[in-house]
């Protein structure tokens, strides 16, 4: 016959195991795709807006692991199908967060041929999550206010050839149900601000990229709620 103290012993050993099973399948896998913005080019990757993203989302009671950021500065959205797609498979993520285009319009890609890869994209990554609205698109900042930004232009409109790609990702994320963080009006306060650009002239300091990140939290807290 077993005594009140094993039993007690026995139950408490059921309970510690079920709640390891029940910690480990709240904890929300985060996978990324992206380019220099994603990777926190300028700063360092723990300072990346993703890693913040992550941080925040579990202290405010969702916890989030990121298991995935294989972002690179220069990268496509051509780039990303060919070297991120599978990674991201690979991870199982939950939840997800697309940020690419700008060098698409840097390297001068046409609009369609954009909005057909930057769709693949979309769809690859929604195929992957179980729930195909956890995809979080976030669009393409102002580069053109930053000191070295005027150097890519080749003598186009910066700003109005990146807000014509940020109507295609606008476009193709409405078809899909999925939410965009507009980040552009917010990018084009690094004009004339040093400590919101990085050391090389062109990508964002650490610091703007918290300020993305507290832009980018509320609409990830309300896709997790």
């Amino acid at each position: 016959m077993i005594s009140n103290a094993r039993m007690f012993l026995a139950v408490a050993a059921v309970m510690v195991i079920e709640l390891g099973t029940a910690d480990a399948k709240t904890t929300i896998r985060y996978a990324v795709v992206g380019d220099s913005y994603s990777i926190g080019e300028g700063a360092t990757e723990k300072e990346s807006w993703p890693a913040l993203l992550a941080r925040h989302l579990t202290k405010s009671g969702r916890p989030v692991e990121l298991v995935s950021n294989p972002s690179r500065t220069g990268w496509t959205t051509q780039d990303a199908i060919e070297h991120e797609l599978s990674l991201f498979r690979a991870a199982r993520p939950d939840f997800a967060t697309l940020m690419i285009g700008v060098n698409d319009w840097v390297q001068g890609v046409a609009p369609e041929v954009f909005r057909e890869r930057l769709a693949h994209l979309m769809d690859e990554m929604r195929a992957v999550l179980p729930n195909q609205k956890q995809l979080l698109v976030v669009n393409i900042p102002d580069f053109s206010v930053t000191p070295d930004g005027p150097n890519y232009a080749r003598g186009r409109d910066i700003s109005a050839g990146l807000t014509s790609f940020n109507r295609i990702i606008a476009e193709e994320a409405r078809r899909r149900g999925l939410n965009v963080v507009d980040i552009f009006p917010l990018s084009q306060k690094m004009r004339g601000r040093p400590e919101l650009i990085a050391a090389d002239g062109l990508h964002p300091s650490a610091v703007t990229y918290e300020q993305w990140e507290e832009l980018i939290f509320p609409a990830a807290a309300a896709l997790l709620a």
